[in-house]
């Protein structure tokens, strides 16, 4: 099945886009001049996959990030200012200044949360889709993780139980080739990832992860599949992260091949062909996308205000959310 892309979910696609691609390079100036102090895993390069995919979401739908999600976070609809707030460590944040940058929330637009463990969410999201089922919800649940993730037994347990029972996931790997430093030539007999559909008895396929198009659509395939009931789906995005594992730095000097692949994936800058693509098919005018990126880049300041004005958690609230206190409702610790 062919999806059409109208003219306004293509601006839509560059948007998203254009404000994770923003947003993450003033976290990495603030990094920089440490005053954002967690430590940040950027997503800068990678950017098509999450507003593909999120853009094909409803706003029900679940989604599950890793400890790279600030653009999960953003596509699928999460505050900006909580998002900043949290990083900063401000009571404001998304998770109440005490999650940083990989515990991210926002449950009411259906980002169900962010965790750095490795290959952590992705049982938790099977979990979620079978909820669904139970409750016969027609509900899809989505899990990011990174080419790493599969190297974990949970991966492979969690799609074996997903395909058993046919559940409404999408497993989407967005593979930049790195675990850490280490290349997947390294890791890996076999790099192609979603061949490990097949093993499963599953749908599955890879896709160019800059092309926003592209993956669109293909989340689209996807989702229809998980909703009519014929299970799930292992969708491989071949793409690449600009900035190292974690920071601001280029870590041009570690891993395998790093310094000769990125000016050339530099070059697949997922933002710039679409852009070009707008404006080859008048889609927009070059004055309106400066328009926007103004407007983007006001929005990323507001937000960075918000959190540099906002308080830092009370110390006396040290120990809530640690122990539930069922007896006085308070989410607390009992004296």
């Amino acid at each position: 099945m062919s999806y059409s892309i109208a003219s306004e979910l293509l601006l839509c696609l560059y948007k998203k886009m254009l404000r994770i691609r923003v947003f993450e390079e003033r976290v990495a100036k603030l990094l920089e001049d440490k005053e954002i102090k967690c430590p940040s895993h950027l997503c800068i390069g990678q950017e098509a996959v999450a507003a593909g995919v999120c853009s094909a979401l409803r706003n029900d739908d679940h989604v599950f990030g890793t400890h790279r999600s600030h653009g999960h976070f953003l596509a699928k609809g999460g505050d900006m200012r909580q998002m900043m707030a949290e990083l900063y460590g401000k009571q404001t944040g998304c998770s109440k200044g005490r999650g940083g940058s990989m515990h991210l929330t926002a449950p009411e637009v259906g980002f169900i949360g962010s965790a750095p463990i490795v290959s952590g969410i992705i049982p938790l999201a099977v979990g979620s889709a079978l909820s669904s089922r139970l409750q016969e919800k027609d509900r899809v649940t989505v899990a990011f993780f990174g080419d790493g993730a599969v190297d974990e037994g949970v991966f492979h347990e969690s799609l074996n139980f997903a395909a058993l029972k046919k559940l409404p996931v999408v497993f989407v790997c967005e593979n930049n080739f790195f675990s850490t430093h280490l290349h997947i030539v390294q890791r890996r007999i076999c790099g192609e990832i979603f061949k490990f559909a097949d093993v499963y008895g599953m749908a599955g396929g890879r896709v160019d992860g800059n092309n926003a198009i592209a993956v669109y659509r293909a989340a689209c395939e996807s989702l229809a599949r998980a909703r009519s009931g014929d299970g799930p789906t292992l969708l491989e995005c071949l793409t690449y992260r600009w900035r190292g594992h974690v920071g601001p730095a280029l870590d041009l000097e570690v891993g395998l091949g790093r310094k000769e692949e990125l000016p050339q994936w530099v070059g697949k800058d997922p933002i710039t062909r679409l852009k070009e693509q707008l404006l080859a098919e008048q889609k927009v005018t070059a004055a309106e996308l400066e328009k926007l990126s103004k407007d983007v880049q006001q929005d990323v300041e507001e937000a960075v205000i918000f959190a540099r004005e906002s308080p830092y958690p009370d110390e006396k609230e040290l120990l809530h959310y640690v122990f539930d206190d069922q007896t006085q409702g308070h989410g607390h610790a009992k004296d």
